[in-house]
């Protein structure tokens, strides 16, 4: 049963858009906020320096006689003249109330009693805003003076109906969020298309990736922005590397399957004589058929074994690669091969640079060192030459030479033995895949090989590898 994550899939474009909403219209409220303010500000601000011109102008053309006040003439300020106006002129002392009002303040109930009783020190100006029992807000500004005859204080006041600048406020403040609100629009609409536009190399990839696997191509080939090409490099890499092992698994199998079929075909041949011998009771020819039997199956398991170490081994290069000394690997191989082949008393020539290091998976450098020294043994004639010392490439790669003094390998066949399952001695038991794995290993070093004839007579194996540190 195919489990379905229960996280629910989201886009990458709808997070950023939404992220970018946010954060758009919280500047552009924070904008019409600030602007609103502003614009209010400035019209309260507008209106006091209005109302203390109209001040000034009641000062400029008040007398007084007896503690009363007058006009000899008509204030310019047509508005004072004209019952409930809007504008309302007062002027009034902390002991006696309202001196003066006015004509168009005849009808014009201040929004607050209390406010003419106030004290005005001489020279202060007072702004307030005031508010009636009917919500009716004013604009209200005072002015504290002291008269001619230096003894008497009063108080100018002129109070205005704040409506007209309220209703400019709100007219304002509507066509502030309207355009703000068009701009959030338009902003949103180019965002949602640069979002699209610049999400686009991550729509090409998934769509390139799809192409791969329904495999229409084999990687990733598009142009793609700086940022992202670090990412679709790995891909490659991670692709290629998926199929190197898939053609390892394939060439694996070929090989087990090539492998196991001298065994199996040596047990096949066996089971007839061991039935006939068993039926004769020679107990000996029994034990040996056996004997010759349990060789096979443990031939058997150790091609089994080797070839899937072979299928999961991966001979990438990279930087978790060990340093590997070259000389104890060598001498590790030797002493193995000795005991294996004990009866033939090899006699081994070694010539090594106890300093060179081999950068990589020390499994490589046994199987490869392995299957070509066995050949050496299995072949030669009782001799065996092994010589290792640095190339001139700036010490950046090593030279690997194997000798014996057996029959060697015809120069027409040198190069057919590096292929797989190719054998060059067909009497001899094997199974034409050592050298071909050799060859793949030093392949994926860099390196090279070539099969010539030594001067002892035999063959001779020369291994560079190019990646030493």
């Amino acid at each position: 049963m195919v489990q379905t994550s229960s996280r629910s899939t989201y886009s990458l474009q709808s997070r950023l858009l939404v992220a970018f909403s946010i954060l758009l219209f919280g500047f552009l409220g924070l904008t019409g906020l600030v602007l609103d303010s502003a614009f209010r500000a400035s019209i309260e601000g507008g209106a006091q320096e209005r109302l203390q011109v109209q001040i000034y102008l009641l000062l400029a053309n008040a007398e007084e006689d007896n503690g009363e006040f007058y006009f000899l003439q008509d204030l310019q300020e047509p508005r004072f003249g004209q019952l409930n106006s809007g504008l309302y002129g007062f002027i009034s002392s902390t002991a006696y109330g309202i001196l003066w009002r006015s004509n168009s303040a005849r009808a014009f109930t201040p929004p607050e009693n209390e406010y003419f009783q106030r004290r005005l020190e001489v020279g202060e100006s007072r702004f307030e805003r005031l508010v009636d029992s009917e919500q009716e807000v004013y604009f209200a500004l005072s002015y504290g003076i002291l008269w001619e005859n230096g003894i008497d204080e009063f108080a100018f006041s002129v109070i205005e109906n704040a409506a007209p600048y309220y209703s400019e406020i709100s007219n304002f403040r509507t066509s502030l969020w309207y355009w703000l609100g068009g701009a959030a629009v338009i902003l949103l609409v180019m965002q949602f298309l640069l979002l699209r536009w610049g999400l686009l190399p991550l729509r090409l990839i998934a769509n390139d990736l799809k192409q791969i696997e329904s495999g229409k191509e084999d990687k990733l080939e598009g142009v793609y922005p700086r940022e992202i090409q670090g990412v679709t490099d790995n891909l490659n890499l991670l692709i290629e590397s998926e199929r190197r092992q898939q053609s390892r698994y394939r060439t694996t199998l070929g090989d087990l399957a090539h492998s196991l079929k001298t065994p199996l075909a040596v047990i096949s041949g066996i089971l007839p004589n061991l039935s006939s011998e068993v039926d004769k009771g020679d107990v000996e020819a029994v034990r040996k058929q056996i004997h010759n039997v349990d060789e096979q199956l443990e031939r058997m398991t150790q091609i089994v074994t080797y070839q899937l170490q072979r299928a999961v081994q991966s001979n990438d290069k990279g930087t978790l690669a060990k340093h590997v000394n070259l000389s104890s690997t060598l001498n590790k191989v030797l002493d193995a091969l000795k005991k294996v082949y004990v009866d033939k008393q090899v006699q081994v020539t070694a010539s090594l640079d106890n300093q060179v290091i081999f950068h990589g998976d020390e499994r490589d450098l046994l199987e490869l060192l392995g299957n070509v020294l066995d050949n050496a043994f299995k072949y030669g004639h009782g001799i065996v030459r092994v010589t290792t010392r640095r190339t001139d490439t700036a010490s950046r790669g090593v030279s690997i030479e194997i000798e014996d003094n057996g029959k060697g390998i015809p120069e027409e066949k040198q190069e057919f033995v590096l292929q797989r399952g190719a054998r060059a001695d067909t009497l001899v038991q094997g199974h034409g895949i050592g050298l071909a794995v050799v060859t793949d290993i030093v392949k994926s070093y860099g390196g090279q090989i070539e099969v010539g004839r030594s001067e002892l007579g035999g063959a001779k194996l020369s291994i560079l590898l190019h990646s030493i540190v």
